[in-house]
């Protein structure tokens, strides 16, 4: 007899219950950030508004996940986040691989974001530090480094980063202690400030793949709608295509057959009329 596997329900699942206890941990991180930092995102947002709006360059830094987070913030601006809009000047200190590795090697790893900004920042400029720790050396001197070059700085952190916080002029902090959701934080934050700034400095751009400025109930149905205009012309061309391709095949067999049907009866007919009166006269 066959073996037959039993069906996984989800209380026999112990990878789904973890998975259900990991997320349930996030929810209540992001939960704590709406309630306690939604000020400071607005603060955060109307500093990088001034900046662009002066001509002036925002600069992100980070180590490790936080550098991939620092990147990906710089190119929801250098790029887009939600609509179709002219560049903004965004860098990452971290995307320069020989400035990073040639500053670390010569001077310490502790100046490669420090030493970037002695040489492009300037007065106007706005410093997004990122670190879950606070610790961080190498981003507390960017910090340092930046409000010397009267630059302003957001730093963003996690629980333990109080001291880090106290540093910059605004900080966007993560209520916990545990690293991966203080990254995950720090993406909601950020993409929350971007979100602010396209829809204050582009208020009437184009729609890219995403909502325009609308309430939350109007956005979802701004994206949707986007999508499906998007979509329309190509199922017209789709239907188009195969009736002819249909239309020019089925006449070949069509004709194929017609042909070989009335072959094959005259001769089968004729066959039959003979034999009959050839098997009579033998016999008589």
């Amino acid at each position: 007899m066959p073996f037959r596997r039993k069906p996984v329900t989800a209380a026999a699942n112990p990878l789904e219950a973890q998975a259900r206890i990991a997320l349930r941990d996030t929810v209540r991180a992001l939960s704590r950030i709406e309630r306690d930092n939604a000020a400071a995102v607005a603060a955060a947002a109307e500093m990088l508004i001034a900046c662009f709006r002066d001509g002036c360059t925002v600069f992100f830094c980070g180590n490790g996940g936080s550098a991939a987070d620092a990147q990906h913030l710089a190119a929801e601006f250098s790029g887009r986040y939600l609509v179709d809009r002219p560049g903004l000047p965004a860098i990452a200190l971290t995307a320069n691989s020989s400035a990073v590795t040639a500053i670390g090697n010569d001077y310490g790893y502790d100046e490669v974001f420090s030493r970037q900004l002695e040489g492009i920042g300037k007065p106007g400029d706005v410093l997004v530090a990122i670190t879950t720790s606070g610790r961080s050396e190498s981003i507390r001197a960017a910090v340092r480094a930046a409000h010397a070059l009267e630059m302003q700085v957001i730093g963003m952190t996690g629980a333990k980063g109080s001291e880090f916080a106290a540093m910059c002029d605004v900080a966007l902090v993560t209520p916990s202690v545990s690293t991966p959701n203080i990254q995950e934080g720090h993406i909601a934050m950020g993409h929350a400030f971007c979100l602010l700034v396209e829809r204050t400095l582009f208020p009437g751009a184009a729609a890219g793949q995403g909502p325009l400025p609308a309430a939350v109930a109007e956005v979802e149905a701004v994206e949707f709608a986007t999508g499906d205009e998007l979509l329309e012309p190509e199922p017209q061309e789709v239907d188009e295509a195969p009736p002819a391709r249909r239309s020019a095949v089925k006449p070949k067999p069509a004709k194929s057959v017609k042909s070989a049907k009335p072959a094959k009866p005259a001769k089968s007919a004729s066959a039959r009329g003979k034999s009959p009166r050839k098997s009579t006269r033998g016999r008589v």
